[in-house]
């Protein structure tokens, strides 16, 4: 083979090599090319299996698949065998005079009495032989053995390379793989809702609506106000569910400006408006088999909530400027802070739409209006950021605890954690103390929670109080919490009318 041919056959196998990311695509692109270079009958690239120490045809040219299967060695054993164990290549001019010559595969009859020429290369990964190329060629006195091995053994090293750089690439999509699997359990563990804080009446009523909820397909709406963790919710019925394992993609309806809401959820065509220089993947097509959530559903406009009845109702849509109609299956949960039954009557909001959205809503209460629960809320936050930030923080003061009871929370939990979070920064010691609290939960004046009162209005609220805990003590029981307040049914039922209290509420 002349030089200038040389150069060509490394060039296009160089080419096939780096072609592909299948690998073995890749080798048959290389024995083809090997073939019509060098004239060959046969070709095969032999992969060792360190574990079994078995060698395995992995690629061949001019072999079927029955005769691949047939060519199995141990190692040592043949031709191939040897070479693989010792690391040596050999040329074999003529494979009928060679005794060593196994023919495992049953591809060499002669029928033209054509004598055939064997050689074999190792494949070298380091200092390990992983495998082998050989080649069958129809004997000619005139061709160089020494050549060919040569010209086998640099194509060998070639292989070997981008064996290499694919395992290297195989190894990092598994650590991926992995990570993704990792990532994915600790989604679902910090989801579960058996993980959401909180044990007053209010949210076990929603832990059993998620429990009864989250494994069929039915269309949520999460309600409540800002920053009471509709989210939260959302996140822990998709990773309850049975599409668990699928995306659950999330997007914030009022964060995106208004002529783009509709690009965002159901993507566009390649210049369908200005600036769509490229075809884009809505988030519904994003979401299919799996989950999409749609915080904040309220501020989208009348046009898009056309399209969103048409997808509630049909499972399917159209992309911006595309004619082809698209068929989905997600799930789709949504939340708002608004007050859709009067945007209705404001006509701002579709009465359809609202129907197909309210399947199954679930309330979320205000912080205010789960008192018992904030107590809870403040240790969990102050574990979660003492920990974060390497401090040993162990609890928090009566005071503390007392300013934190009587605030009012107008941005709920967000607002708990966003102030536990700056008081573990401020806090030197192991106990966070109410001077570590932002200034509007130090006094009642400040916060406008405590106005001064009269000392029967002081006692009224005590009393009122006193009642809800004992009917929460005793879940709604009159009997019981009268026992707990030492005092009469008849006396516990007038305080509960004249506070407006009933009792039914705490069971």
């Amino acid at each position: 083979m002349k030089q200038l041919e040389e150069i060509t056959l490394f060039y296009e196998i160089s080419k096939a090599l780096n072609e592909h990311m299948d690998l073995k695509k890749s080798l048959y692109e290389v024995l083809d090319i090997l073939a019509d270079g060098m004239g060959l009958v046969r070709g095969t690239i032999t992969i060792l299996n360190p574990v079994s120490n078995e060698i395995n045809i992995e690629v061949a040219h001019g072999l079927s698949k029955t005769a691949m299967k047939r060519g199995r060695y141990k190692l040592g054993e043949g031709i191939t065998g040897r070479v693989i164990q010792t690391g040596k290549a050999v040329a074999i001019p003529k494979i009928s005079e060679e005794p060593l010559f196994l023919n495992r595969t049953i591809s060499r009859k002669n029928k033209d009495d054509q004598e055939i020429s064997f050689i074999c290369v190792p494949i070298n990964k380091g200092n390990k032989v992983i495998g082998a190329l050989s080649a069958d060629k129809h004997y000619e006195e005139s061709f160089s053995l020494q050549k060919g091995t040569q010209l086998m053994t640099v194509i060998a090293i070639m292989i070997a390379t981008q064996v290499k750089n694919l395992e290297t690439i195989r190894l990092e999509k598994e650590k991926l793989k992995d990570e993704n699997t990792r990532l994915q359990g600790e989604l679902e563990n910090r989801f579960s809702f058996t993980n959401i804080v909180g044990n007053s009446n209010k949210m076990r009523d929603v832990y059993q609506m998620i429990s009864q909820v989250s494994r069929s397909n039915t269309t949520v709406l999460v309600r409540g106000e800002s920053g009471t963790g509709k989210e939260l919710i959302a996140s822990s019925i998709h990773y309850n569910s049975l599409r668990s394992k699928q995306r659950f993609i999330k997007i914030n309806c009022a964060a995106i400006p208004e002529n783009l809401i509709e690009s965002e959820l159901f993507g566009h065509e390649k210049g369908a408006f200005t600036g769509a220089i490229n075809k884009k993947i809505g988030k519904f097509e994003m979401a299919d088999k799996g989950t999409i959530f749609l915080d904040e559903i309220g501020s989208i406009n009348l046009d898009v909530q056309v399209k969103l009845l048409r997808v509630l109702q049909e499972k399917e849509f159209d992309r911006v400027g595309g004619h082809n109609t698209i068929k989905i299956d997600a799930r789709v949960i949504t939340a708002t802070n608004k007050d859709l039954e009067k945007a209705i009557k404001n006509e701002t909001f579709r009465g359809d739409l609202y129907y197909r959205l309210n399947v199954f809503p679930i309330f979320l209460p205000p912080l205010r209006e789960r008192k018992t629960d904030i107590l809870l809320l403040a240790d969990y936050f102050l574990e979660q950021y003492a920990r974060e930030n390497n401090k040993e923080i162990k609890r928090l003061s009566t005071p503390a605890i007392d300013m934190l009871m009587d605030y009012h929370w107008p941005g709920n939990v967000r607002e708990l954690e966003n102030c536990i979070e700056r008081a573990v920064l401020l806090c030197d010691g192991g106990v966070i103390h109410s001077y570590h609290l932002p200034p509007t939960l130090q006094t009642g004046h400040e916060s406008g929670t405590l106005p001064s009162m009269s000392l029967e209005d002081a006692v009224a609220k005590l009393e009122k109080e006193m009642i809800i805990d004992a009917l929460k003590n005793s879940r709604g029981n009159m009997t019981r919490a009268s026992e707990i307040l030492q005092t009469t049914i008849r006396k516990l039922a007038y305080k509960a009318s004249r506070f407006k209290i009933d009792y039914r509420h705490y069971r």
